[in-house]
């Protein structure tokens, strides 16, 4: 069975630049205020990983394939399967499948792409789904306070798909469920809204340091058996780009100009956006056009990307004296 690999990610404290110039008087809406929303879908998010999490566990019924479920006079139906089956304290595989976990053979043969977006509303484990959500709402929260719930609804669904894209193009032998490529894409879209917005922060640098810091770890963590690496570096990379073209700020100048009220001079600026980010747009939107559609093709066409790429693999498990990564003992894959 699989491991969660997302791990609690400490909060980024980023300090703005003060504004320069003619400032706006202290009645004007300021940056904060403007940018400022109420997040309530990153709590969906959360109660719906948990009430699905609770059905699959329901519809698993451990009691009535198995007799050595754990806390069956407890949990009833609920009872989680033996820790040799799941050591993440939670249903079996069939059940996963059941439910909509990603596994190759559906989605290609079967043609059931749908499967594409419903295995990362899915969860191995109680400890699975702990970790994700935690990580869920620690990164989400920020974001979604910062450019409300249509944008980043649209970051954290996009990379779960591009994640699951790339894992099914190399993960052809075990069944794939869990949050963290979308997870994944929302660290890679705070990552590209530092990038193109670093004129407005005061300590990019450290900011991005620890951003990088905290990528890299968890993709590291990837390494291990038995976790999709794959749907990680595809919802990252989805979220990277997406966070050029929808995490973009406009300039405070701008903001200025637009809001200041009447008798007062604001800084003037004739464009929204800098230069280097219409690029960063353009190029980004671009990228991602190809990866969706080429992915999209190539996963339709049956196309095996561990034949184009001998050492891909190590990407996703690195064999050492404490494991191996042969298929035998690839059971079930259960994170993401």
């Amino acid at each position: 069975m699989g491991r969660s690999s997302t791990r609690e990610s400490p909060m980024l404290e980023i300090k703005v630049h003060p504004r320069r110039g003619n400032s706006p008087p202290p009645d004007s809406p300021s940056h904060d205020e403007l940018k400022t929303f109420k997040d309530w879908l990153v709590p969906t998010i959360v109660c719906i990983n948990v009430f699905l999490f609770l059905v699959t566990m329901f519809i698993n019924n451990c009691p009535a394939h198995s007799n050595k479920c754990i806390a069956p006079r407890f949990l009833k139906r609920l009872a989680f399967e033996s820790i040799k089956i799941n050591p993440l304290l939670g249903p079996s595989a069939p059940a996963l499948v059941k439910m909509g976990a990603l596994e190759y053979k559906k989605v290609v043969k079967e043609s059931q792409e749908w499967r594409l977006l419903t295995c990362m509303w899915l969860h191995a484990g109680v400890f699975h789904v702990f970790a994700n959500m935690l990580g869920l709402v620690f990164i989400g929260s920020r974001l979604e306070q910062e450019f409300g719930f249509l944008r980043i609804g649209v970051l954290y669904i996009l990379s779960g798909i591009g994640g699951s894209i790339l894992s099914s193009l190399f993960v052809r032998t075990t069944v794939s469920v869990g949050a963290s490529g979308a997870l994944f894409g929302l660290l890679g879209g705070m990552l590209s809204e530092l990038l193109t917005n670093w004129t407005i922060y005061a300590n990019v640098f450290a900011a991005i340091s620890t951003l990088v810091v905290i990528i890299l770890i968890n993709i590291a963590v990837g390494v291990l058996p038995h976790v999709d690496n794959y749907a990680h570096i595809g919802g990252f990379f989805t979220g990277f780009f997406l966070g050029f073209v929808i995490l973009v700020r406009p300039q405070f100048k701008w903001l200025n100009q637009k809001h200041v009220p009447p008798g007062y001079v604001a800084p003037t600026t004739r464009t929204k956006y800098k230069s280097y980010q219409y690029i960063l747009l353009i190029l980004s939107l671009i990228a991602l056009l190809l990866g969706f559609t080429i992915g999209l093709i190539l996963l339709s066409r049956g196309v095996d990307g561990n034949d184009y790429c001998s050492w891909c693999h190590y990407l996703t498990c690195i064999p050492t004296p404490l494991w191996n990564c042969d298929l035998s003992c690839r059971l079930v894959q259960l994170d993401k």
